[in-house]
């Protein structure tokens, strides 16, 4: 066996190259246009007013004033982009243990939006919550 000494001497004496030269990353052309600041301020006005309905309708989810079955079901345009997950955790009695596993069983992947559940996905998972 070779002393850890003698081996990093005896490797570094066969590397005659020097350390490995890095190319400069190509410059590419942005691939979006810039955004004006009239175009800015209209999309964060945008998310705002989403972000501000979406937390309403957890507010009425918790409360018991809004149904799940029917958001699921036929999603109002705001919630096509939430997460399925965090709008399940607004359910009352539904914990991140319960959402992961019902999740599990429907094959719905934990950040799936609720635009993008296919037919199927929502009627298994509104059925399983209907029970």
């Amino acid at each position: 066996m070779v002393p850890a000494a003698q081996m990093t001497s005896a490797t570094s004496s066969t590397n005659t190259k020097g350390p490995a030269k890095r190319l400069p990353a190509p410059q590419t052309a942005p691939s979006t246009p810039e955004r004006s600041l009239n175009q800015r301020m209209d999309a964060l006005a945008r998310a705002n007013e989403i972000r501000t309905a979406r937390a309403r309708l957890k507010r009425d989810l918790k409360a018991g004033r809004s149904s799940i079955h029917q958001l699921l079901l036929d999603p109002p345009e705001y919630l096509e982009t939430a997460k399925v997950f965090d709008m399940l955790l607004a359910v009352p009695k539904y914990g991140r243990v319960k959402v992961n596993k019902m999740l599990l069983s429907c094959r719905i992947s934990p950040s799936k939006t609720i635009g993008g559940l296919s037919e199927r996905q929502r009627a298994e998972l509104v059925s399983l919550l209907r029970r």
